[in-house]
Formats: C-alpha cells, sequence, structure tokens
C-alpha cells in the first residue's frame, strides 16, 4: 500500500507565496517522476511542473519563473514552491507519482489533493 498526502494548501493574497509538500508512504522500492498537478473549477486537470528522479524538471509555461519544484529523495518528498501567485493560480493541487513497489509492481500514485486559494 502507498499513500501520498499533500499539505501547505491555504489562502494568501495576490503577490505571497506557498510551500505544498507531498510525502509518499508505504512500501515503495524507488519513485521515479513526481509531478504537481491543479485544477481548477470547472476546468480540466492540467499538469503543472514534474521532475524525474534525476532532478530533471518542466512547468507549464504560465508558472515558470513563479514555481519551482523540488524533491528531497530521503524523504520521499515532493515540494512545490510558489510565489508571485495571481488568482488564476486558485485551484485544488494533486501530486502525482511513478512508484515502484516490487519487482513487477510499478503504478502511478495521486494525493488528495490541497487547496490554494490566491485572493485578496
Amino acid at each position: 500500500q502507498v499513500q501520498l498526502v499533500e499539505s501547505g494548501g491555504g489562502l494568501v493574497q495576490p503577490g505571497g507565496s506557498l510551500r505544498l509538500s507531498c510525502a509518499a508512504s508505504g512500501s515503495i522500492f524507488a519513485i521515479y517522476t513526481m509531478t504537481w498537478y491543479r485544477q481548477a473549477p470547472g476546468k480540466e486537470r492540467e499538469l503543472v511542473a514534474g521532475i524525474t528522479s534525476g532532478g530533471s524538471t518542466n512547468y507549464v509555461d504560465s508558472v515558470k519563473g513563479r514555481f519551482t519544484i523540488s524533491r528531497d529523495n530521503g524523504k520521499n518528498t515532493v515540494y512545490l514552491q510558489m510565489n508571485s501567485l495571481k488568482p488564476e493560480d486558485t485551484a485544488v493541487y494533486y501530486c502525482n507519482a511513478d512508484i515502484r513497489t516490487g519487482w513487477a509492481a510499478r503504478s502511478v500514485y495521486w494525493g488528495q489533493g490541497t487547496q490554494v486559494t490566491v485572493s485578496s
């Protein structure tokens, strides 16, 4: 059994910052790519940022220069530092991880989501 637990969401004013965390726990052999997605009301879920096990990163254009994804492999945790937040960043943020749990067992797991609201 693997669980991903997100934390760090909340209400912040425009221009403010938040740091999201997502910790994986359970029977884990290895974690490959870890990714943050978000879903705003009435919109499809979109990929925000991803990071490979080697540290390579990618971002959606709308957050480049404002968000930074990082990971601590020793803690099985991925972070999303969000600066210069805008109202359009308001969404539920989900983490996603590609995890090997056995020699022939590898799946993608999702967290439960954390709400980020940017409003004055």
